[in-house]
């Protein structure tokens, strides 16, 4: 199951400076893997970035998802608040996700 986490749209001044005149809006959702509930091995939670460019006449979308994270709750509300604060995109999602675990937040 998917639960929306939160949203927001990259800021003006940063997509200027890159060159981009368009917006781009980032959602961030919780995956509860309820079906894997019962399995020693697998993660409850994971995560879920979706990244959409409004470009005129076309909407583009991309996404990526990291199923199985971590069992906690706690920890993965505190990665999905990172990743919401810091607007990090798809693509940029495993090699946050690996500086998180090499953190003291320790997934």
């Amino acid at each position: 199951m998917n639960i929306f986490f939160g949203g927001t749209f990259i800021r003006k001044e940063e997509l200027k400076e890159a060159g981009i005149d368009y917006p781009i809006k980032l959602e961030y959702y919780k995956i509860i893997n309820e079906n894997e509930l019962t399995k020693k091995d697998k993660s409850k939670y994971g995560i879920k970035v979706v990244k959409t460019e409004y470009i005129e006449n076309n909407i583009k979308t991309e996404d990526k998802t990291i199923k199985y994270l971590c069992s906690s709750e706690q920890k993965i509300d505190e990665i999905l608040n990172i990743l919401k604060n810091n607007e990090v995109t798809p693509i940029a999602i495993k090699d946050v996700i690996s500086d998180i675990s090499k953190s003291s937040l320790s997934i």
